[in-house]
Formats: C-alpha cells, sequence, structure tokens
C-alpha cells in the first residue's frame, strides 16, 4: 500500500519505461524521452506540495511536461494547474495506491 506523503517517484517512472519512454536518472523530476517527445516529469505528493517552483517556463526545459501523483490527488493537482495557466503544454498522471494502475487527464483546453 503506498503512503499518501511519498510521491510516487518509483511508480512513475515505470508508467513512462512501460509506454515505451527512456527514462533518465534522478529524483522527483526526471526526462523521458521517445522518438521525438521529450517530456519533462515532476513527482509530487501533494500534501504540501508547491506548484509555483514548477511553473516557469525555463531555459531549454522540454516544452511538454507532465504531472504524476496519487489517483486520489491527481483531480486536485490537475484543477491547480488549470488555475495556475502554465506557459507549456502539461498532462497529469494519476497513479493507483497499489501502483498498478494509472489514469491520464490531459491539460486545460486551450493551454499551449
Amino acid at each position: 500500500m503506498a503512503t499518501a506523503s511519498i510521491p510516487p517517484t518509483t511508480e512513475a517512472r515505470d508508467v513512462f519505461r512501460e509506454l515505451g519512454y527512456t527514462v533518465s536518472d534522478g529524483g522527483q523530476e526526471f526526462v523521458a524521452e521517445r522518438k521525438w517527445r521529450r517530456v519533462l516529469v515532476t513527482v509530487l505528493c501533494m500534501e504540501d506540495d508547491n506548484l509555483d517552483p514548477y511553473l516557469a517556463d525555463g531555459g531549454d526545459a522540454p516544452r511538454l511536461r507532465c504531472f504524476v501523483t496519487w489517483l486520489d490527488r491527481a483531480g486536485d493537482l490537475r484543477d491547480r494547474l488549470v488555475s495556475k495557466k502554465p506557459p507549456y503544454d502539461w498532462a497529469v498522471i494519476g497513479i493507483e495506491a497499489d501502483g498498478k494502475d494509472f489514469a491520464v487527464m490531459e491539460g486545460a483546453p486551450g493551454s499551449p
């Protein structure tokens, strides 16, 4: 059983590998690459996570972003991102507590 205060970092890497991406080393933030796509993945637990550091469109960072959290917190994360209107294309992945299943929530309609 997953601990809600621990971000699903291992599970996030597993999801991207299952989807055919090559995953870089790193902690709660890593790059996943497949064909032409380069996605900056940020894993959050959503208890006290401040989104502000992740909202900037920094330099050579990938224009595709994916935020990963536990499934029961994914809707809240998506809503928070919609309200913040980040300057890049983004999606949210929610991972089941057992780490065996996940759901993808696309970014806001009309987002860059």
